[in-house]
C-alpha cells in the first residue's frame, strides 16, 4: 500500500531500493554486482552489462530501472594479417583441403644438395620445393608447376615480395583466356593467394592459390603454386635476393 501512494517518485523508489538492500544484506542476502556475461571473445557475438540492481525482488520493486546493456563484441581477427575483410574471402571449405595428397605436405627432410642454407630449389618433376636449412636439412614443400608447354628451368633471385597480392594477368595470358579478369585485388579468392615472390625480371612467381587441390600437378602458366599456409612459410624465412634454383 505505501508503496502505491508513491509510485510516480523515482526518488522514493531509489531510497526504497537502497533500504531494502541494505535490510537484505543485514540478513545475509548476497545483492549482484555489475557483471559482465553472455558470449565474450571473438565471432561476431556480444556482450551483456547485467543491471546494477541485480533482478529479482529490488528490481521487480523498484520498476523502471534500465534493461541490460549490449556491446557488440569485435570482430574475429582474419587467419592472415593483412587481409582484407570481405565476405569473398572464406576459408577453403574442408572437401577441398581433403583432395591434397598427403605426401605434399610440409616436411623436415634430409638433403644432400650443396646449395648454401637460404637457398631455394624447385624439384619440377617431382612437384618439391626446397628450402635449404643446412647440415644436411631442408624444409620440403608440395607444389604445383607449369603445364605442358610452360615448364621452364634456370637460376632466379626474388626481386619482390608481396602480401595478400593483386593480380593483373599479362596480355599474352589474356590473349589465351580473354574470360579472365583484367584485374583482380588480393584475397583469398584471388589466383595468387595469401603471399607472392616475384623471380627476377620475369612474370613467374612462387605464390598461394585459391585452389590447393591443385599442388602436385602441371597446371600453370609457369609459376609455382604452392598451398596459402606454406607460402606464409616460406614468405617468411626468405628476404628479397634469395636465390632461386628451378630444375
Amino acid at each position: 500500500m505505501v508503496f502505491s501512494m508513491f509510485n510516480g517518485s523515482k526518488l522514493f523508489r531509489l531510497a526504497a531500493s537502497t533500504s531494502i538492500a541494505a535490510l537484505l544484506l543485514g540478513a545475509g542476502v548476497a545483492v549482484a554486482n555489475p557483471a559482465v556475461y553472455g558470449a565474450p571473445g571473438y565471432g561476431g557475438g556480444y556482450y551483456q552489462q547485467q543491471s546494477p540492481l541485480g533482478g529479482g525482488l529490488i528490481e521487480a520493486l523498484v520498476g523502471d530501472a534500465p534493461g541490460p546493456v549490449r556491446y557488440a563484441a569485435p570482430p574475429a581477427p582474419h587467419a592472415y594479417p593483412g587481409a582484407r575483410q570481405t565476405a569473398a574471402y572464406a576459408p577453403q571449405p574442408l572437401e577441398t583441403q581433403r583432395a591434397i595428397d598427403p605426401m605434399y605436405m610440409r616436411a623436415e627432410v634430409d638433403y644432400d644438395g650443396s646449395e648454401r642454407p637460404g637457398t631455394i630449389v624447385v624439384d619440377t618433376p617431382n612437384k618439391f620445393l626446397y628450402y635449404v636449412n643446412g647440415r644436411g636439412r631442408a624444409t620440403r614443400y608440395g607444389i604445383g608447376v607449369g603445364r605442358p608447354g610452360f615448364e621452364w628451368s634456370g637460376v632466379k633471385t626474388i626481386s619482390r615480395k608481396a602480401e595478400w597480392p593483386d593480380w593483373t594477368p599479362p596480355a599474352e595470358m589474356l590473349a589465351r583466356r580473354p574470360d579472365l579478369p583484367r584485374h583482380m585485388e588480393g584475397g583469398p579468392a584471388n589466383p595468387l593467394g595469401a603471399r607472392a615472390m616475384y623471380l627476377g625480371s620475369s612474370l613467374y612467381r612462387i605464390h598461394g592459390t585459391n585452389e590447393p587441390h591443385t599442388i602436385g600437378q602441371n597446371v600453370s602458366s609457369g609459376c609455382i603454386r604452392m598451398m596459402n599456409d606454406d607460402v606464409v612459410d616460406l614468405y617468411n624465412r626468405t628476404p628479397v635476393g634469395t636465390r632461386v634454383i628451378v630444375r
